[in-house]
């Protein structure tokens, strides 16, 4: 395994290195829970490595080495927590696919994790407005002169999802993590309401990181980072104080970044330079901020 940098904090550590190679080599059941990411097939252009998972030919290379990835997390996890991961259907293009419509990426994740033991526990849809979806791809099905001329090439938004899995727990004599509880006075019932929705219509779509400060050329098509709100809800559901958190495709750090500001800790690996040290920066703030937020809790108590 080659790491080409690395930064280690006092409650995180980051890598710029190739994630199945690093997944590989974590010791069995460390991990509470992860979220990430994953690149789009081969939507996205995200760096020129040919270790780039979203470097590849066709829908099925990307599923067949994805899988090398989502078998040893299910290994690094402990029994009975969870994995989710962010995605959404892809767009196919005349062009390039041979048809107009939809390539469903979410079976394909489903089908990587179920093929390496993992249990497909739940599915949440994150809500987008259609009209910013329209102003941003311009895409004809979603064009009020097509629903006008011919409705027949009209189709409805595109939402995210958020993919659950379950790594089961085995033999009565397995060693399980504690439960994930939750004080009520901190959590009343109407936030499990909320975010026990089958469809989360609240997300704010703006709330990201900046992604701009390491935008290059050939970064156009990467849109923008996962929204803070989706893991906030996520780290809520799934983990608790303390717990050791890991994205295999940090980014600039955004699910890094509010697991530390929840009190979790944090391992995340990233391939690109240019995003894993915008990530490291994102980290430190968030750290230095959960320290700031301890301090004056001490004050306040006392």
């Amino acid at each position: 395994m080659q790491v080409l940098d690395q930064h280690i904090g006092g409650r995180f550590a980051a890598y710029n290195v190739d994630c199945v190679e690093f997944t590989a080599q974590m010791p069995d059941a460390v991990i509470d829970f992860s979220i990430y990411s994953p690149p789009f097939a081969h939507l996205f252009v995200y760096s020129d490595s040919e270790r780039d998972m979203g470097n590849v030919a066709d829908y099925e290379t990307f599923g067949a080495t994805y899988r090398h990835l989502v078998r040893e997390m299910f290994r690094a996890t402990k029994p009975g927590r969870i994995s989710a991961v962010h995605c959404s259907d892809l767009p196919t293009t005349a062009s390039k696919d041979g048809v107009i419509g939809l390539f469903d990426l979410p079976s394909v994740i489903r089908e990587a994790h179920q093929a390496e033991g993992w249990v497909y526990h739940s599915r949440v849809t994150i809500w987008k407005d259609p009209v910013v979806e329209m102003q941003r791809t311009k895409a004809h099905g979603l064009l009020y002169k097509t629903f006008r001329t011919d409705a027949s090439r009209c189709r409805t938004g595109m939402p995210d999802y958020l993919m659950i899995f379950r790594k089961p727990t085995g033999a009565a004599t397995e060693k399980t993590p504690g439960p994930v509880e939750h004080d009520p006075n901190v959590y009343p019932v109407t936030r499990w309401q909320e975010i026990a929705s089958p469809v989360w219509m609240t997300v704010d779509q703006t709330n990201v990181l900046n992604v701009r400060v390491v935008r290059e050329d050939a970064d156009e098509r990467h849109l923008c980072p996962l929204q803070l709100d989706v893991i906030e809800r996520a780290l809520t559901l799934y983990s608790n104080q303390d717990d050791t958190v890991f994205s295999p495709f940090l980014g600039i750090g955004s699910e890094g970044y509010q697991s530390l500001k929840m009190g979790r800790r944090f391992i995340g690996t990233e391939l690109k330079p240019a995003y894993f040290l915008q990530a490291v920066k994102n980290l430190v703030q968030a750290e230095q901020d959960g320290m700031d937020g301890d301090l004056l809790a001490v004050v306040a108590a006392e």
